[in-house]
């Protein structure tokens, strides 16, 4: 084809694509040709090649059009060009349909009458090949842009595309491209350790941004300019749009939550609609709930001029999206896509509709129970052989991606430790995990808010995949979070003087109180759906029952067989032990028996002592404790030493002498000491096995 082409040096070349517009730009630049560029707005033009898109080219003088990434469905556009006189050559790699367009050439590695050996290239992979062919030798100097749009478009990394991106990394790395140079100074991106995690998760979302805000011409430029100016403006405009996206996906996300909390139906797939949602972000949005929910997401942006919504959504292998909405055709006003993603737009009266009926295409198909997200785990690994030497055999097998996924491994009961929330918006969890005196970092991104879900030194099994963290020349495995099982129940330490305030906000709680002045005081600032008890009595303990899954001791008990006895008629899920000592009696003590015996003498030497209203006067003058002095004297009237009428005390003459320690107030005072000792001073993880060796007890 390329020896049979002309390329008139007046007229202009107009590309469709980003990564396979720059390739073929260069391409038909080195070998005469005079190139105008123009990428379709996906607000204004939509998708694909358009009639008023193709006409406005044309009568600019276009003499040739070639489309890339896209084309195979552009029947009127090519078929209007013809009609225009233009030639129009087809570059893409998406489905063919069973009608081709009557263009000049259409260039496909699943062409029908070409019997190319692999079929997966991207879109920038058949234009590169195109390049190829029309320079007569391969352009090594292109593959970096191939590594970009392969890998950015997901197709499988197998075979030949596996071969192009391995290049092209190694390209890249050493990219003399001063655009993609003043982006990674801008992104703090070490060219030497650029792999396809860098491409996907960094480098492609901020060339991508540019085009999901508006027009996507400048990531062209950025790629192919020559001028260090323009490169410097150009990749900070990218890493500014790249901050707009995410502002947008943050807000548009939680919006979205907060629209499926409210929902009184928890359906089997999500239609979340509203206004002034951004349309070009809208696939990531669904994307963040599918991940979070495990169910498929449809989010779109309510245009209420138009009585329309138009959005994205995002599937899960056990629901097809496409054969779905192909199911409900007849409610939307256009849609397209695949199994796991698709675009739709919507009259705004059928919302409801589309989510009524895409529901029962769950249940009839029955894939309803088979919703959540999948983790294929390629292995189970001890800590000990996570090393840095098998994390660099697996390494071997890169590039990972489609078809080629990087492995993912299990750690089952190990135990959690050092887990905190980083990060600016304390979104991420950092923990560490140890094993037989082995251990081992994870970094869950937005992992953050399940820190509050596992304990200290918790049995935990987590899944994940492992890579080489450096740093001060030091290199250790670290492990990616995917997602994590808690084994058995969690006990949090939220011991301290005083009780949180963040206690009360803890909803779904069943609220333990001993100490009846606390439950006066407190109890009725909890949430609604919790639940208060009050133990003083044995009575109190054998009517308990829990009513959630989460047990919370506000306070200390009287003894520690009262919370042995709570734990083994329970199953809670989650324990938090706060354990409030209010009196303090550990840290003051038992009296002695020189202050009970000074305490003895004055009141014998005194008739008529207001211990009503001048007890501290007393303390202060024995120099004992104000409480300390509180319990000498009722120990001294329950074994009556003295009578106290009116507030008044008094000695009782000739009394016979009796033993302290066996008085009921003595050895009540004896095991709350013992209680609180244990409760509120032993180190939290006696405390924790203790628990949970109380309800592994339960009969």
């Amino acid at each position: 084809m390329g020896e049979n082409l002309e390329i008139n040096s007046r007229g202009y070349l107009s590309l469709y694509g980003v990564t396979s517009t720059a390739v073929l730009k260069e391409t038909i630049e080195m070998i005469g040709g005079e190139v105008n560029y123009y990428i379709p707005n996906r607000f204004t033009d939509g998708y694909g090649p358009n009639v008023a898109a193709f006409e406005r080219l044309i009568e600019h003088g276009t003499q040739l059009i070639v489309t890339c990434d896209n084309g195979v469905a552009g029947h009127d556009a090519i078929e209007r060009a013809k009609v225009l006189g233009i030639d129009v050559i087809v570059t893409d790699h998406h489905e063919l349909p069973s009608i081709l367009p009557s263009a000049y050439a259409v260039i496909h590695p699943r062409h029908p009458k070409g019997l190319y050996p692999f079929g997966e290239l991207s879109g920038v992979g058949v234009a590169f090949k195109l390049a190829t062919a029309l320079l007569g030798e391969i352009p090594v100097e292109l593959l970096d842009l191939v590594a970009l749009g392969t890998i950015a478009d997901l197709v499988s990394l197998t075979d030949e595309n596996r071969a192009l991106v391995m290049q092209g990394l190694v390209v890249l790395q050493n990219t003399q491209r001063i655009g993609l140079s003043a982006l990674f100074q801008l992104a703090k991106i070490k060219r030497e350790e650029i792999d396809e995690e860098t491409v996907g998760f960094i480098i492609g979302p901020r060339l991508n941004a540019v085009g999901r805000l508006g027009d996507a011409s400048p990531a062209v430029e950025l790629l192919t300019t020559f001028d260090d100016e323009i490169a410097a403006s150009l990749a900070q405009l990218v890493q500014e749009k790249n901050t707009e996206r995410q502002a947008y996906v943050s807000t548009i996300t939680n919006e979205a939550f907060d629209m499926i909390e409210k929902n009184n139906v928890d359906p089997d797939v999500y239609v979340l609609a509203k206004e002034d949602w951004h349309e070009g972000v809208l696939g990531i949005v669904a994307s963040k709930i599918v991940g979070k929910t495990g169910k498929p997401a449809l989010v779109l942006n309510i245009d209420p001029a138009k009585g329309l919504a138009k959005g994205s959504g995002r599937s899960i292998p056990a629901f097809h999206l496409y054969n779905a909405l192909d199911n409900v055709r007849e409610f939307t006003t256009t849609f397209g896509g695949h199994h796991m993603a698709a675009g739709l737009t919507v009259p705004l009266e059928n919302i409801e509709r589309i989510q009524s009926e895409l529901n029962q295409y769950a249940i009839e198909n029955g894939v309803a129970q088979e919703m959540g997200e999948e983790t294929q785990i390629d292995g189970q690994l001890s800590i000990k052989e996570a090393t840095v030497e098998v994390v660099e055999e697996l390494n071997r097998l890169a590039p990972f991606g489609t078809d080629n996924l990087k492995p993912t491994f299990l750690f089952k009961n190990v135990e959690s430790q050092d887990i905190r929330r980083i990060g600016g918006d304390q979104a991420h969890l950092k923990m560490k995990l140890a094993e037989d005196n082995a251990f081992l970092d994870v970094i869950g991104f937005q992992f953050g808010p399940i820190v509050e879900e596992i304990g200290l030194h918790s049995s935990i099994s987590v899944v994940g995949k492992l890579a080489i963290n450096e740093w001060n020349g030091s290199r250790k495995t670290q492990m990616m979070l995917e997602d994590l099982a808690i084994e058995g129940v969690q006990v949090f330490d939220s011991r301290s003087t005083h009780i949180p305030s963040s206690l009360w906000k803890i909803e779904e709680a069943d609220f333990v109180f001993f100490d009846q002045q606390n439950s006066e005081q407190y109890a009725h600032l909890l949430s609604d759906k919790s639940y208060s008890h009050t133990l003083t009595t044995p009575d109190s303990f054998s009517q308990f029952e829990m009513k959630t899954t989460q047990l919370i001791f506000v306070d200390c008990p009287f003894n520690i067989d009262s919370v042995k006895e709570l734990l083994a008629q329970s199953s809670p899920e989650k324990i938090i032990a706060c354990f409030y000592s209010r009196e303090e009696l550990y840290l003051n003590g038992m009296p002695n028996r020189s202050q009970f015996g000074q305490v003895f003498k004055y009141t014998a030497a005194h008739v008529d002592i207001d211990v009503r209203n001048k007890l501290n006067l007393l303390a202060n003058h024995l120099k004992i404790k104000e409480n300390n002095l509180i319990f000498i004297i009722s120990v001294f009237l329950e074994i009556g030493f003295v009578t106290i009428t009116d507030g008044v005390m008094n000695v009782v003459k000739d009394v016979q002498k009796k033993e302290l320690e066996k008085a009921a107030a003595y050895q009540k005072r004896l095991k709350q000491i013992q209680s609180e000792n244990f409760f509120v001073y032993s180190h939290f993880s006696e405390l924790e096995n203790w628990m949970k060796q109380q309800i592994k007890a339960t009969p």
